[in-house]
């Protein structure tokens, strides 16, 4: 009787088995097909507005805080510093500049998560999954993003993707201009991808963010085009970087090996914890 009690269970464990796998191949099959490389598309530049110019000609409905703290990052560049933007020192590009698409972009999506890469900073994770907001999110520089799958046409595929993103740590900026998100990082990003409509070969991105470093939020469009021939790399930013933060000051290693300014004027670093100068 148990042999027979152990075999019914084992039945039913296998065919409830096949029916999960059964939905989630089904539900797989309804995604649209996102796979390749994404680049920038047709009159995307380097902006976060990929149809302006980077800095002030994008034009960003910024408060005046973010505008004089903008100007003051500008003018710091303007003498060698690094002008508030911190992927100098290898901080990641985080939400939303990673966005741009300066490295190429990918895709893998699966019912449960979208995983959005790129060749230089962390990825994303999209949950679709139905989840609610956690009570709790541990800040990142993605953020933490939920998703929601839509049938426009109702066809029976899947071919819009809406993304809400919180969860924020900084500091962050929009673009390499230095064009700084506040520091609360109360960051709301909603993002809806799709094919555009009248070419399916690209792939366009509608965003709009909601952020105090802004009067209003501040709504982007995107477009990316599918890579014929890719090629990936693997950029480490460590690598060769000569960038160095000491204390509260950025400065530079020189070819020589040996610790410079950046900016005419700069101080030298404390030496507190040396005993006498190095040998030379």
């Amino acid at each position: 009787m148990a042999r027979i009690a152990w075999m019914r269970a084992a039945t039913v464990a296998a065919t409830l088995l096949a029916g999960v796998m059964t939905a989630s191949a089904q539900e797989q099959s309804k995604l649209p097909d996102w796979s390749g490389q994404w680049m920038r598309g047709p009159g995307m530049g380097t902006g976060w507005d990929g149809t302006k110019e980077q800095g002030f000609g994008q034009q960003a409905p910024l408060t005046a805080e973010s505008r004089a703290k903008f100007e003051a990052f500008l003018a710091d560049k303007a003498a060698g510093g690094i002008g508030g933007d911190m992927t100098a020192i290898c901080y990641p590009h985080g939400m939303p500049r990673m966005m741009i698409a300066i490295y190429p972009i990918e895709f893998i999506l699966t019912p449960a998560v979208t995983y959005i890469l790129t060749d230089y900073t962390t990825h994303r994770r999209v949950y679709t999954d139905g989840r609610d907001w956690p009570k709790e999110i541990l800040p990142s520089y993605n953020g933490y993003s939920i998703g929601k799958w839509i049938d426009q046409d109702g066809d029976g595929r899947y071919d819009l993707l809406e993304i809400e993103t919180r969860g924020f740590k900084g500091p962050r900026t929009y673009e390499g201009s230095g064009m700084p998100l506040h520091e609360d990082n109360a960051t709301v990003i909603r993002e809806r991808i799709a094919f555009d409509k009248s070419n399916p070969s690209l792939l366009r991105i509608d965003t709009t963010i909601t952020d105090s470093s802004l009067t209003r939020p501040w709504a982007v469009s995107r477009v990316y085009r599918r890579e014929a021939k890719p090629f990936w790399d693997f950029v480490d930013c460590a690598e060769n970087n000569p960038h160095i933060l000491v204390g509260r000051e950025y400065y530079m290693i020189s070819a020589d090996g040996f610790l410079m300014p950046t900016k005419k004027g700069q101080t030298a670093p404390d030496s507190r914890y040396f005993n006498s100068a190095p040998a030379r």
